[in-house]
């Protein structure tokens, strides 16, 4: 395993503990990019990487994105994330769990984690036994607790209506096309809530199973992975993976719209310059997405119920607002925007 240091994506990350437990066969990555405001936050994903150093790339952007996002939500949590590097059957045993579970109790509280890609409730469950801390638990009656997922949707899908309002002038998604690149949990979401709204959608994943029950489910078509990026649609929705919005694939947009539920949309800084002068509206991943860590950190910091999270979800579409207004005031792209509001909050602007 390489260390940080000379990667492009290390942004004076406090901290990057490497992980081994032979016995349980566990490897594993815990980046702590920021703890400013409190602890370093976010979940741990389990992907399948084509070698170590595209794991430690994706971990260290990753726990960047958190502090960035924790920051913007106005929540008082750092930014951290963990990435377990599974084989290619992306095996998961409780042997594992029980191993990443130590591992993160032995940082004594300055990284929280939770669900992410390839990770669930269940999971937490079993990590919860090694640590206590860690949210994304189930939730009894009335608190706060559970899959972030559906909180992530939310959030994404109204950022999506503030943005089709500044863009196309409608107050709903009906009869609108949105492209979905995605059919997981935080697409499907997404999707539902669209499809409630009366829009029309295209679907695409890398799981063409998936793909097809999600639009079956909400009425949609199922497209090419390969296509749906530059389909001719209202909104385009990435919802999967990050970078994918390249030189090349924003060439290839043709939709007035950006605004999905993916980390990371942008593959360089450059990107975001290169969307803005097309004169599409992007929505900065890590502001539109944030419902999900919402729902966390109420969870985690047990400062609220569930209607103090559908408020804090709610002021998505405002804080995107003032984004946009400040980047039409400006002339610099909404990415940019974003970025340099994020790193004053986290005492580094």
């Amino acid at each position: 395993m390489t260390t940080p240091w000379g990667y492009s994506d290390f942004d004076a990350h406090e901290a990057v503990h490497f992980v081994t437990d032979e016995k349980s066969g566990l490897r594993a990555i815990i980046a702590m990019h920021s703890t400013h405001l409190g602890p370093a936050a976010g979940g741990t994903r389990l992907w399948h990487y084509a070698d170590d150093a595209q794991a430690l790339t994706d971990a260290l952007r990753l726990s960047r994105g958190m502090s960035y996002k924790n920051a913007m939500a106005g929540l008082p949590l750092g930014g951290g994330k963990a990435v377990v590097l599974a084989d290619r059957s992306r095996t998961k045993t409780a042997a594992m769990l029980e191993a990443f579970g130590k591992a993160v109790d032995t940082l004594g509280g300055k990284y929280v984690t939770a669900e992410d890609v390839g990770m669930s409730v269940a999971d937490m469950i079993e990590i919860s036994r090694q640590t206590s801390f860690v949210a994304g638990l189930p939730a009894e009656g009335g608190e706060v607790g559970g899959d972030p997922g559906p909180h992530t949707s939310l959030g994404v899908f109204l950022g999506i209506k503030a943005a089709v309002k500044r863009t196309l002038g409608k107050d709903s998604l009906q009869g609108l096309h949105i492209a979905l690149q995605g059919a997981g949990s935080v697409a499907g979401g997404v999707a539902r809530h669209a499809a409630a709204e009366g829009a029309r959608l295209s679907v695409a994943d890398v799981d063409a199973a998936r793909a097809s029950a999600l639009a079956a489910e909400t009425g949609g078509t199922v497209v090419s992975p390969d296509d749906i990026l530059s389909m001719e649609a209202d909104v385009v929705s990435p919802c999967a993976l990050g970078a994918i919005l390249t030189e090349q694939s924003i060439a290839a947009l043709n939709a007035p719209i950006v605004a999905g539920g993916a980390n990371n949309q942008l593959a360089t800084s450059e990107d975001g310059q290169r969307i803005a002068a097309r004169g599409i509206l992007y929505a900065p991943d890590y502001v539109i997405n944030a419902g999900g860590i919402i729902n966390v950190s109420t969870e985690y910091l047990n400062d609220g119920g569930p209607e103090l999270v559908r408020s804090r979800i709610e002021a998505i579409p405002g804080r995107l607002e003032q984004i946009w207004t400040e980047s039409a005031a400006s002339g610099k792209d909404p990415a940019s925007v974003a970025d340099a509001m994020a790193q004053k909050l986290i005492g580094r602007g």
